[in-house]
């Protein structure tokens, strides 16, 4: 009960992002957008740090010094993976005319959709690892610790949510489809988060690398796309402020919860 609640609890975020159409008339600001892309990028850089890569390093302390290896090559193979995916999957971000990817006929709204897809699947990788680790009793991270995960994630899918569902809706969408849209982009993370989950109760020596290989894809995204972003044009210093204030928060929620 409790794994599907955690694994849950990101999708409610995006959606309740989504529904920021319901309640807000006019387009995003630019600065708003800045800080909400500032503010997921610090929620996903805490997240794979404090329960991610020292997680990873910690149940491979046995080692002695090589215990740095598995989190290594872990984080190299989930930048890789994300590298590979954003390569071979059409798709448009937010505010870009210009898709990436394979050419395809596919329409404007579905390469976006396909973007946010790419962002919110190593999302669903982490909740879903730090569960399985929770769930082993020898690696050191407790159920708290991955509720933390999981509400942190959750925290920056609201942002997330609005920004795919807002500019959708100045296009002219109706607020539902906006609303449904933009909510579906989240549906991808407790499916991922599940399928981890079933492979890491089955492979527990692997644990370490999956750790490392969520951290690695999340911190692809938030180096490749979210950041950048955040930072071009004017007023940038509004997404390092969000940056700051999103780290901050996910550090505190996982040092606290996690004791």
């Amino acid at each position: 009960m409790i794994l599907t609640i955690g694994l849950l609890i990101p999708l409610l975020g995006t959606m309740l992002g989504s529904a920021f159409v319901f309640f807000m008339k006019k387009q995003m600001s630019m600065q708003l957008q800045k800080i909400l892309l500032g503010f997921a990028s610090g929620v996903m850089v805490a997240a794979s740090v404090w329960s991610l890569l020292i997680p990873a390093m910690d149940m491979a302390a046995g080692d002695g010094k090589w215990a740095v290896m598995p989190a290594a090559l872990g984080f190299l193979l989930g930048m890789g993976f994300l590298l590979c995916i954003d390569m071979l999957t059409p798709h448009l971000h937010v505010g870009a005319n210009v898709p990436e990817g394979p050419r395809l006929h596919l329409s404007r709204t579905m390469m976006l959709v396909l973007a946010v897809t790419i962002h919110n699947l190593p999302e669903g990788m982490a909740v879903g690892v730090v569960f399985a680790g929770s769930e082993q009793g020898s690696t050191g991270i407790s159920l708290a610790s991955a509720l933390a995960v999981s509400l942190g994630i959750a925290i920056q899918n609201v942002p997330e949510g609005a920004i795919i569902s807002m500019p959708m809706r100045a296009a002219g969408n109706s607020r539902w489809r906006s609303f449904v849209i933009g909510s579906l982009s989240g549906v991808v993370e407790p499916l991922g988060g599940l399928l981890v989950v079933l492979l890491a109760s089955m492979m527990l020596p692997v644990l370490p690398y999956m750790l490392a290989f969520a951290a690695g894809a999340m911190f692809y995204v938030v180096v490749e796309e979210l950041i950048p972003e955040a930072s071009e044009g004017e007023h940038s210093n509004i997404g390092t402020v969000g940056f700051s204030l999103g780290f901050v928060l996910m550090m505190m929620l996982d040092v606290l919860m996690g004791e």
